[in-house]
């Protein structure tokens, strides 16, 4: 299927979700162009469609670099940047030069190029703790770590850019994303890829808190078609939640993945992390009103797919 998009470029194309969204554009027919300094991305992401893309090892910084790449391009994903909030916080200053520096320098060269439009990853995590369920796009955002900070700073630095310059942006705030090709191995990979490896190496989880904290997860296929969506509809100056409404508790997520794996264990607890947020479940009229958004994949499908991944993915190594 054509989604009527020429020549793309996406950040960190190599990571996680970067690299699920330059392979369904690939396979629409777009001509893709990743990015990727391989900090956290891996060529492993991309190897089994590489031919099909053109690779840039590089990193966002490069203004030189990023104003070549960007020329003849009809849409930008940004995708890249330290996706780690502990990262942040022990390294605000280098983090931002990353999160923040790094975004900005890929919305100019984009606007040097007239780029016709930039589709930002944003975080759920810009909310806060306000206890207001489901989290709206409309809600006052409340930053409690220097990612959020970060994440904010560049929806304001994309509304800007399309105000004044009137270059398209739209930015799209991902809630708990999960699927295969997220790291297992890094201690600041999401919930989901830390109960995968253990449930598939027969270990128990720790969980910190009680375990009745809640999260809405959605699928990364879900999150592609967000992208695409966002690249395409009329959807420009806007911000809209990638979530699928729905939420459930890390102790029910854990005795589903035990199940799922075949050996149901008993958790064990540790006292709860500072700056955690209790609740969160993503408002997702707005995604579906403007761009026909609605994440299609149960999460015990979503769970099922990403289980098989790690089996095979951990059974090569």
């Amino acid at each position: 299927m054509d989604v009527g998009i020429g020549s793309v470029l996406i950040t960190g194309g190599a990571g996680f979700i970067g690299s699920h969204l330059a392979q369904a554009l690939a396979t629409k027919g777009c001509r893709v162009t990743v990015l990727d300094n391989l900090t956290s991305g891996h060529l492993e992401n991309i190897k089994d469609f590489m031919k099909d893309i053109t690779f840039v090892e590089g990193d966002i910084r490069d203004k030189d670099l990023l104003k070549k790449i960007t020329q003849h391009c009809d849409v930008v994903f940004h995708q890249a940047a330290v996706v780690s909030v502990t990262k942040t916080v022990d390294d605000p200053v280098g983090s931002a030069l990353v999160n923040e520096l790094g975004t900005l320098a890929v919305l100019d060269a984009a606007r040097q190029n007239n780029v016709k439009r930039v589709v930002l990853a944003s975080s759920s995590a810009v909310y806060g703790d306000d206890p207001q369920l489901p989290k709206i796009e409309s809600m006052p955002p409340n930053p409690l770590s220097p990612y959020a900070v970060q994440k904010l700073t560049n929806e304001l630095y994309a509304d800007l850019y399309n105000e004044l310059y009137g270059m398209e942006t739209v930015c799209l705030r991902y809630f708990n994303v999960f699927g295969p090709r997220q790291d297992p191995s890094s201690p600041y990979s999401g919930v989901i890829s830390i109960f995968m490896r253990l449930a598939t190496e027969g270990r128990t989880a720790v969980i910190f808190g009680d375990g009745e904290q809640t999260r809405d997860f959605v699928f990364v296929g879900d999150v592609v078609q967000a992208n695409i969506l966002a690249a395409t509809g009329n959807a420009a100056g806007e911000i809209f939640n990638v979530g699928t409404g729905k939420a459930i508790s890390v102790n029910a997520l854990w005795a589903l993945i035990s199940r799922m794996a075949g050996d149901e264990q008993k958790p064990t607890y540790e006292p709860a992390r500072a700056g955690d947020v209790m609740h969160s479940l993503a408002g997702v009229t707005k995604g579906y009103d403007r761009l026909m958004f609605q994440a299609s994949v149960p999460l015990t499908d979503g769970l099922s797919q990403t289980l098989a991944w790690y089996r095979n993915h951990l059974t090569a190594q």
